[in-house]
């Protein structure tokens, strides 16, 4: 027979195991079914079975992924389980490799509890900036939790151990079941009431399911944790747990211990801070005190102290200096004044009003001799003119002209005759002599041309 057709074991386990890596259904599979031999292994990888009434399939849950679940998982307990199928080669069987596992049921409240995470973390309720500081010496710390639980005695062990200077108020409230969140609401409210009294607040429980710790979820719980003035602490459920009262809070404690711890100071340790600061005031006091002797001991030691008037010498000859500079500048300054004032007085005699005054009558004398002198000269002007026109005058002067012999004649409209066409035969007229008027009538009339008669 030929070897060369048969296949190994191993080459016939990575064949197979191939196909279920390269099968797109098996990379990604959302399973349900029922725990079975579930033994929890601590810090370890998981392996279990999930079954229903007719099959069973080997699981395996590698202890990275195992650490984010939120729940105890339990025999018997049925649960979601999202992973992938693949082939263990060792043995030749398939099984599912478990990456995230939920309590079958839960479903709703962890869909409902990241849509309520989601809404508050878009009002800012979560914020960082919303987070207040713890006091380091707390007087008053109010505790919301169960009465009869073990996280309020954790918390008075730890808190009389650490620092017995605080007191615990217990506020008691239900810590699980469907009126916890109401009653949770009222102690917080109580607290509220006290206004200033408390310094820090601590609200918490024990480990539990989602359904156990779902009070601490509940959106009225949350925002009356946002709400109170002092800081709050959160310590609910496990490490692993985490609820909103958790994000809301100004500090979250894994433990009700851990939650003590952070809200009182260690008084060991404050004491050996104390001492620690107290030896380093003694020490810098006596280096102040040393480093103040010494220079008290230089100053007793200098010359000033020794000889205390050689503390003036310096000063005095300034102060000679000065005084000289002073009258110097004094004097000085007297002399711009002095000139000033002359530059002024001259300035004052120069715009004097007596000497403008004269200065005025010598101009209005000067002025009137000037204007009698014009008027005279204008005066002889006009008799000139005055002389010249009785000159002509006489010489126009008609009866003048009469007196030589000369005569005048008007017509009947008493216009003087000049010419020979102004009168015609029988015309009346008038002579005037140089002594009377005669009358008389034009018998004839004779014209003279170029000095030669004409009829």
């Amino acid at each position: 027979m030929e070897s060369s057709k048969y296949l190994t074991v191993s080459d016939l386990n990575y064949y197979i195991t191939q196909k279920f890596k390269n099968d797109p259904y098996l990379h990604k599979v959302f399973l349900q079914g029922e725990l079975s031999n579930f033994r929890y292994r601590r810090n370890s990888h998981q392996y279990f079975s999930l079954k229903d009434e007719k099959s069973k399939i080997n699981v395996v849950m590698f202890r990275s992924y195992f650490d984010k679940v939120k729940f105890k998982p339990e025999e018997g307990m049925k649960v979601y389980v999202t992973g992938y199928v693949s082939v263990y080669g060792p043995q030749g069987s398939y099984q599912f490799y478990a990456e995230s596992m939920e309590p079958a049921g839960l479903g709703a409240l962890y869909e409902q509890l990241q849509q309520l995470q989601k809404k508050l973390a878009s009002e800012g309720v979560f914020d960082q900036r919303f987070k207040k500081s713890l006091p380091h010496y707390p007087d008053y710390i109010a505790v919301v939790t169960s009465a009869s639980g073990a996280v309020i005695h954790d918390i008075l062990v730890t808190v009389n151990r650490r620092f017995p200077h605080a007191e615990v108020d217990l506020f008691p409230a239900q810590v699980q079941g469907d009126s916890a969140a109401d009653s949770l609401i009222a102690s917080m409210k109580q607290i509220a009431q006290f206004k200033d009294k408390y310094d820090v607040m601590i609200i918490g429980r024990g480990g539990g399911s989602l359904e156990d710790l779902w009070p601490f979820n509940e959106e009225s719980v949350v925002r009356q944790v946002f709400d109170m003035k002092m800081p709050v602490i959160s310590s609910v459920g496990h490490e692993t747990d985490t609820t909103l009262c958790d994000l809301v809070a100004d500090v979250r404690a894994a433990t009700p211990t851990a939650a003590a711890e952070y809200a009182t100071p260690n008084l060991p340790d404050e004491l050996i801070n104390i001492r620690q600061m107290q030896n380093s005031l003694v020490t810098s006091i006596q280096n102040i005190i040393r480093v103040r002797r010494d220079a008290l001991s230089r100053i007793n030691n200098s010359v000033i102290m020794r000889e205390p008037a050689r503390l003036y010498d310096e000063q005095a000859q300034t102060l000679d200096l000065l005084r000289d500079r002073l009258h110097n500048d004094m004097v000085r300054q007297l002399e711009r004044k002095r000139q000033n004032y002359q530059l002024a007085k001259q300035s004052l005699v120069t715009v004097s009003p007596n000497k403008k005054i004269k200065s005025f009558l010598q101009q209005t004398d000067f002025y009137y001799q000037r204007l009698v002198a014009n008027t005279e000269h204008f005066l002889q002007g006009k008799r000139n003119v005055l002389g010249q026109s009785e000159q002509q005058l006489n010489d126009y002067d008609p009866d003048r002209i009469l007196r030589r012999g000369y005569a005048y004649v008007k017509d009947q409209k008493n216009k003087t005759v000049n010419s020979v066409s102004q009168i015609a035969v029988k015309d009346e007229i008038s002579i005037k002599f140089k002594d009377g008027l005669a009358t008389a009538v034009i018998s004839s009339i004779r014209r003279e041309k170029n000095g030669n008669q004409e009829k």
